[in-house]
């Protein structure tokens, strides 16, 4: 069906008093562009601040359907104003229509849950552990609780490769990486240079705000991504295009430094036990000590046979990811258990735990906050 451009979009709201109603939007900025009729106004359209309202009266023997109006602001206490309720969500006003003005803070801080620390074994075989989220991608939830809401580790896949609907963006987070684990996706990062490929074994630190997006993926590509906190809210930048054509390694992102780490070109050094080695993802400089990743493996001849010793970290937060390979992991409050490729699990500070009973080829990814284990 032929139709014309949409002219506007108005949300209507009733009123019972529009007079009333026009009296208590105007201070807020919103200016009249129709009333009628003239001689005994009924309706009115509004607007201000990017939304149409239109003032209607109700149908007759209906009530008030009054909506709720969320009023992003800078200082959301001193435009409510005195005379605004409290709610754990801001400072509320409510119009003589019933309209309800929720005022929230423009750019809130990022909210990290309590530590809620628990032991969480993840098993890569587990029967209908993959379902599909945004984009027609494929989840898979390595830390179910969430620690409390405080951590979030995914393994995402995404089967049919090709250019990727992304759009550029940022996260409001504390910690965030990615860490590609099969094929190769392609990506682009504020002021980080041309867009470049990550391959399997590379891994990048995405520091808060950093603006990014995915432009195209392999088939069978797989990530494993892990980021605090749990939920963050993930922001659209249509304004910004990348790439932004400035090459800026050092820049800081709210304390945070960029960080790619390439398998081809990574050394490997020994590891804070003997038997084994890692390379450095380079996390902890980048970081100021916050967050740390390295991939583990035996080293030298001996290294089957290595083992950790059996004590507790008490560190915030102790991830190990299967790459290739299995060991086995030893804990005080249960039997031993086998970890084979794609298995993960968290330790809890506290708990005793050993590493042991390498097999040949055995690579894992360890991520830690902090940097260093306590």
């Amino acid at each position: 069906m032929a139709h014309g451009p949409i002219r506007s979009v108005q949300v209507v709201v009733t009123t019972a008093d529009l007079a009333a109603d026009l009296e208590f939007f105007g201070p807020l900025g919103f200016r009249v562009d129709a009333i009628h009729p003239a001689d005994a106004p009924a309706h009115a359209v509004i607007s201000g601040h990017g939304i149409v309202l239109r003032l209607d009266p109700a149908e007759p023997g209906q009530p008030n359907a009054p909506v709720a109006l969320r009023v992003v602001t800078d200082d959301p206490q001193g435009l409510a104003g005195p005379g605004a309720s409290s709610t754990p969500a801001g400072p509320m006003l409510v119009a003589p229509n019933g309209t309800r003005l929720l005022f929230v803070s423009s750019d809130p801080p990022v909210v990290v849950p309590p530590l809620s620390s628990s032991f969480v074994l993840s098993r890569a075989g587990a029967p209908d552990q993959w379902h599909v989220g945004r984009a027609g991608m494929r989840y898979r939830d390595l830390v179910p609780g969430r620690q409390g809401g405080r951590f979030i580790a995914s393994h995402i896949s995404i089967p049919e490769g090709g250019p990727v609907p992304d759009y550029v963006h940022f996260h409001k987070i504390r910690f965030q990486m990615i860490f590609c684990r099969r094929g190769w996706v392609r990506l682009v990062y504020e002021d980080q240079g041309e867009p470049f490929v990550m391959q399997a074994g590379d891994c990048v630190l995405q520091p808060p705000r950093i603006r990014h997006r995915v432009l195209e993926a392999s088939p069978g590509l797989e990530v494993v991504e892990i980021g605090c906190p749990a939920e963050h809210e993930t922001i659209a930048d249509h304004g910004l295009p990348l790439p932004t054509g400035r090459l800026d390694p050092a820049r800081d992102f709210g304390g945070q430094r960029f960080v790619r780490h390439q398998v081809a070109t990574a050394e490997w050094q020994p590891w804070r036990v003997d038997g084994f080695e890692a390379r450095d993802i380079g996390f902890g400089a980048a970081t100021d000590g916050l967050a740390g990743a390295r991939v583990v493996r035996p080293a030298g001849a001996a290294g089957a046979a290595a083992a950790t010793p059996r004590r507790p970290h008490h560190s915030e937060f102790l991830f190990l990811f299967v790459l290739d390979g299995a060991l086995t992991l030893r804990r005080d409050d249960a039997p031993d258990e086998r970890l084979e490729v794609d298995d993960a699990v968290v330790i809890p500070a506290g708990l005793a735990y050993q590493l042991a009973d390498c097999c040949p080829g055995l690579e894992f990814l360890e991520v830690s906050l902090p940097h260093e284990l306590i």
